[in-house]
């Protein structure tokens, strides 16, 4: 199976640097993020792809949708792949980093998961995945959720250094995933 992985366009959000795990609230797509998407969809426009598949977050669904005007599939929705329940929802995205500083591997804040609660959350997601008969599937998601992809496909990436990882915004990568594997 060909698994297209590819982060949201910026959005309105990313502009003020806070959090969001509610997909209750509106965060969505800037007109940055709106043009990101549509490139995007122009790099995608010639896959065939079998499935779109993204996270419950208004920002996700809107850049599948954009991305879906040359696929004409129905978007699937999966829990799995949402980003890390922070616990700081609509606050500063550094208040979250700064109350998890003391352990940001393990610490959960206001309710939320912990960076590995959410790593296992998603590999369990690849898991599925692998599983699943299509040769082309599309992953619209978060960057944080996309640096376990990174770390779990491309390797060499411990789990002290995920958040080193900066994933572009609609920034696509193709990953290779059979069953077990």
């Amino acid at each position: 199976m060909n698994l297209y992985a590819m982060r949201h366009g910026r959005t309105n959000y990313n502009e003020l640097e806070l959090c969001n795990d509610d997909p209750n609230v509106d965060v969505h797509l800037n007109d940055i993020g709106l043009q990101q998407a549509r490139a995007a969809a122009e790099r995608l426009r010639d896959v065939a792809l079998d499935r779109i598949i993204a996270s419950p977050l208004p920002r996700t669904r809107q850049t599948a949708g954009v991305v879906n005007q040359y696929h004409g599939l129905p978007i699937e929705v999966h829990p799995n792949i949402a980003d890390i329940r922070s616990g700081f929802d609509g606050l500063p995205v550094e208040a979250y980093f700064d109350a998890i500083a003391h352990d940001p591997l393990h610490a959960r804040v206001n309710g939320g998961e912990s960076l590995l609660d959410h790593k296992q959350r998603v590999l369990g997601f690849v898991d599925w995945l692998a599983e699943q008969p299509q040769e082309n599937i599309l992953v619209v998601a978060h960057e944080e959720t996309l640096r376990v992809f990174v770390a779990r496909f491309e390797g060499g990436v411990p789990d002290g250094r995920l958040r080193d990882l900066a994933i572009p915004n609609c920034e696509v990568r193709r990953y290779s995933l059979t069953p077990g594997g």
